[in-house]
């Protein structure tokens, strides 16, 4: 039975999960990456907290990402996927949601 995922379950874990596999930017067969602020825009979080939700993402193996340096910090990129661990916990996660939200045999 799929559990709800912890690590995913806040709001802005879950958009930032959701927005990444919408796009494609996953490891699968062909890995795609999404730009930061791309994904910044999406999600509309600031970079403080987008940056900290990334990384507590990263620290399970949820995501990964990677800079590409440019000609000064500001010019440089940061590229977002969601790795296939992070797939699996996803669906899961959803697949959880839904069970919870299907109606039950007694409201009990």
């Amino acid at each position: 039975m799929p559990l709800i995922d912890p690590v995913i379950h806040p709001l802005n874990r879950l958009k930032i999960c959701a927005a990444l596999r919408a796009a494609g930017a996953t490891e699968g067969d062909v890995r795609r990456e999404m730009r930061f602020a791309r994904l910044r825009e999406i999600t509309e979080l600031s970079d403080a907290t987008l940056s900290k939700q990334l990384s507590a993402l990263e620290e399970h193996g949820y995501i990964t990402r990677f800079r590409e340096y440019g000609s000064s910090r500001a010019k440089d990129t940061v590229w977002v996927t969601l790795t296939r661990a992070g797939e699996k916990a996803l669906d899961g996660h959803l697949d959880a949601l839904k069970r919870y939200a299907e109606p039950h045999d007694s409201p009990d």
